[in-house]
């Protein structure tokens, strides 16, 4: 039974899918091509199997999103917030880049991103199933685990043989298929245009995924090579990086109803879990996923008493309010829709369908397993996030775990490493070590922290870990005064003295008596103890799961049903068309928006304050060629129907000849929950409009010397 339904998940995955959904592997778009021509595509579709040739080639990974060359000489256009941390790096109170923007008016004023800030260009992308899981036969729990990661280490230790390539092993359809990615791995990185915040994050997050929107949500980055041409360090000798291909910016108009594709690296969805884990999503991870991040904004925002700690924390900040509206629309959407009892129904079915099978029997007591391991792992859901955000949300803490964790790690051959502490990973570490200083505020990082210790300290003692109990103490008193020991002791705010503890193996690290390297390496048991316990489900998950894929799979082909893999981070194509919808009775959604609702929002104040040169621009209504002949006037934002998830932030947007139309940046509010459940009727993607960049960068704040590289006219 599980070799039949293998082979049926394989053969069944370019089902085609219902309208517009689907987040396809570029390997699937030939056998979609007569839904590709119906839509109004007029390319070749067999020419997008190849994600090495263009039009895909020209589409990169961007920080965790995407973007896309669109100059010979390496200009990279991806979102405003995708590229902010980067705005923020090189801004300082007395020359704010956030609030006033940046245009670089040559190549020597571009300014270097973030040590760890990356571009990565796909030129490989192979199964390797077999591979993976050869050792892994007749094993369960930590043994297939580990049979698992050391194939996948090995296959990317001999990926990465050629200096100057990151590989990876994309896990497909929760284990059943594995594929290698290889990619360019560009480090030196440079800021060359960002429209101010009063542009380029227009409605902050009182617009964020809403429409109408009129955001200038775009950024212009340039990537750098040696003068070998490989990838290098940032040097004020290297040269501009020459990609393999480029996209050129469209300057025909566009409306509603015409052909749209996007390509880019959705980070993750949740199409194909079980109706347990939507019911999980539902009932508790998004509800404390809400509160636990405004409880961290609110924290911020108080103890950020200074112009400078609220620069600091600004790219932080951004990311705490996007997780916040995203997981309340995401939980609005899925009870809207009932998402738990349809799934739930769903599953039913399939299981009724699975037990008139053939031979079925193995495959429904994995399943029975699945459900086991899942109701264990929410026995302690509630601890595992909270210290999941000690480690992830703070900057110095997060630095001594991070050396203190390397030490331990060195001490084994590089292939029996944990992933991101191999040899291969130090150069990022460093990168991040180097950048908390413009993360960092000590009064900022101890009150985030006595809020999440608080939280912790009031669960149950069944979920409590003892090594995390002695550093912080059990109540608040106890918590103030040992973070104010840890945070006045500490000589790791330096830059110096991190990058130096990086270099020592653990004998030095634990003679050394800075407090929170102390405070880190007494936490390390604890850490790698519920790890270890992680990593014992987490095998036997990845050795059932695909059982019920490929049941889910057979089944839903029964019926004609959508199958293509959840998104993981890889390369992934979906197409549709410029479309409004109606939302709710009465309300009617247009697919474009202009100029005209800049002005009707602006208020003068945050975070409708437009900058006064576009509010100039617009009363003086000089639009040139940019503007939409059928509306008369400059357009900003365009709605499509297209399938879309976080990680397609900064995703190009091409018409029916692949040329350039549209950045996606946000989806709209009704459509949030589509990473678990897709809605038609509802989906909806939004997208800057090239014509509005064109115009700003004409007109408001110029770059003529950009134009001319992307190859456009001047207005």
């Amino acid at each position: 039974m599980r070799r039949r339904l293998l082979a049926t998940a394989l053969s069944l995955a370019i089902a085609p899918a219902a309208a517009s959904e689907g987040m396809w592997m570029p390997s699937q778009l030939p056998d979609l091509a007569p839904q590709l021509k119906a839509a109004g595509f007029e390319g070749d579709p067999a020419a997008l199997a190849d994600l090495t040739r263009p039009p895909l080639n020209a589409v990169v990974k961007v920080g965790g999103a995407t973007g896309a060359f669109v100059s010979k000489d390496g200009l990279v256009l991806t979102n405003h917030h995708v590229a902010f941390g980067v705005i923020q790096y090189n801004s300082k109170p007395e020359r704010d880049l956030i609030a006033g923007g940046f245009v670089a008016n040559s190549r020597a004023e571009e300014l270097p991103a973030n040590p760890d800030y990356r571009v990565l260009v796909t030129t490989g992308f192979d199964r390797i199933t077999d591979r993976i899981l050869a050792g892994a036969k007749g094993k369960t729990g930590r043994a297939y685990y580990d049979a698992v990661d050391a194939a996948t280490k090995a296959a990317v230790a001999e990926c990465e043989r050629e200096a100057g390539y990151r590989c990876s092993v994309a896990n497909m359809y929760y284990g059943t298929d594995f594929y290698l990615i290889r990619q360019l791995e560009l480090r030196d990185i440079r800021l060359v245009y960002a429209p101010p915040a009063g542009i380029g994050n227009y409605g902050d997050e009182v617009d964020n995924f809403m429409w109408p929107r009129h955001s200038g949500d775009f950024t212009v980055l340039r990537a750098y090579v040696g003068r070998d041409g490989k990838p290098a360090d940032y040097s004020a000798d290297n040269v501009p990086y020459n990609p393999p291909a480029h996209l050129q910016v469209s300057t025909r108009h566009v409306g509603e109803g015409d052909f749209a594709m996007l390509a880019g690296y959705p980070g993750v969805t949740f199409r194909h879990r079980m109706a347990s884990e939507f019911e999980q999503q539902i009932g508790w991870q998004l509800p404390s996923r809400v509160a636990l991040s405004q409880s961290m904004i609110d924290t911020i925002g108080k103890a950020a008493t200074t112009p400078e700690a609220r620069v600091l924390y600004a790219a932080q900040v951004q990311s705490l309010k996007n997780t916040l509206k995203r997981a309340q629309g995401e939980l609005d959407g899925l009870r809207r829709s009932d998402a738990a009892k349809a799934r739930e129904a769903d599953e039913a079915q399939m299981l009724a369908w699975l037990a008139k099978q053939p031979s079925a029997k193995a495959t429904r007591n994995d399943i029975a397993a699945v459900q086991r391991l899942l109701d264990q792992a929410s026995a302690m859901r509630e601890r595992d996030q909270l210290l999941g955000m000690i480690r992830s949300q703070t900057q110095l803490l997060r630095a001594a775990l991070t050396v203190q964790r390397l030490a331990h790690e060195r001490a084994k051959p590089d292939a029996e490493r944990e992933t991101g502490y191999q040899q291969r990973d130090e150069t990022l570490i460093t990168g991040q070590l180097k950048q908390v200083q413009r993360r960092y505020d000590p009064a900022v990082e101890k009150a985030l922290l006595a809020d999440l210790l608080s939280q912790y300290q009031a669960l149950p003692a069944a979920q409590h870990v003892a090594e995390f109990d002695a550093v912080f103490g059990t109540t608040a008193e106890e918590t103030r005064a040992k973070l104010d020991a840890l945070y006045a002791g500490t000589k790791l705010g330096d830059d110096a003295v991190r990058l130096a503890a990086m270099g020592r193996d653990a004998a030095a690290l634990k003679a050394d008596a800075d407090p929170l390297l102390q405070a880190a390496a007494a936490l390390m048991p604890a850490v790698m103890r519920l790890e270890d316990e992680a990593k014992v489900r987490d095998g036997e998950l990845l050795r059932l799961r695909p059982s019920y894929m490929r049941a889910l799979i057979a089944y839903r082909q029964s019926q004609g049903r959508a199958v293509y893999p959840d998104a993981n981070s890889t390369l992934r194509v979906s197409y549709g068309n410029l479309k409004g919808m109606s939302p709710r009775d009465g309300v009617n959604y247009v697919p474009v928006t202009t100029v005209g609702g800049i002005v009707e929002k602006h208020t003068g104040e945050a975070p409708f304050d437009a900058p006064a040169p576009l509010r100039a621009a617009i009363a003086k209504g000089d639009f040139g060629t940019t503007a939409d002949p059928s509306i008369k006037t400059q357009t900003v934002n365009i709605l499509t129907d297209l399938d879309t998830t976080g990680g397609n932030s900064g995703s190009p947007v091409l018409d029916a000849e692949g040329k350039l139309i549209a950045l996606n940046f946000d989806s709209n509010w009704e459509s949030v929950s589509a990473s678990w459940k897709y809605d038609p009727n509802y989906k909806r993607a939004i997208h800057v409009d090239m014509r509005y960049m064109r115009w700003l960068m004409a007109k408001v704040y110029p770059a003529p010397q950009l134009l001319a590289e992307m190859g456009l006219p001047a207005e």
